[in-house]
């Protein structure tokens, strides 16, 4: 699975929003500022997160954005979902965005892959903006975990 820019941002601002919840509303600029988020790319995703209803606005000088829903309440799984559609690393074990493969009868690997939707589409549902938010940045060196010089990866 890999995310699209597009989610990448969107994460990076809910999460600004997450710190800030039940505070004063964060303009635009500021969080694309703290994000490294162009303005504009910016102002397209917070509409589309509005339109979805997890983030409102508010008009003015002293207006921006905030959380609409309680952060408990938006998990990863659904943003990402939004943003790419689809969490499954192939067509064939994907429910949304299904394609069938001329090997599907006798593919022996494809159950790796429907096994790897299944943890990741499971960890992303149950993890809220709260609990995500509640954890440390990960470290350089759990990424390269025992892989050396990141093989395998």
């Amino acid at each position: 699975m890999r995310v699209s820019r597009k989610t990448d941002y969107a994460l990076r601002a809910l999460f600004t929003l997450v710190d800030h919840y039940q505070g004063v509303p964060i303009p635009i600029r500021e969080l694309a500022r703290r994000n490294d988020v162009p303005k504009r790319f910016l102002e397209q995703i917070m509409l589309d997160l509005k339109s979805r209803g997890w983030v409102d606005s508010v008009a003015g000088i002293r207006g921006g954005y905030m959380l609409a829903k309680k952060p408990n309440e938006i998990t990863m799984g659904e943003i990402v979902r939004h943003f790419d559609g689809i969490l499954a690393p192939i067509d064939c074990v994907s429910v949304t965005g299904y394609r069938r493969c001329s090997q599907e009868p006798v593919c022996r690997f494809r159950r790796v892959f429907f096994d790897a939707r299944n943890y990741v589409a499971g960890i992303m549902d149950r993890s809220t903006l709260a609990d995500v938010a509640k954890g440390a940045p990960l470290t350089p060196q759990e990424v390269a975990g025992n892989f050396a010089g990141g093989e395998g990866i």
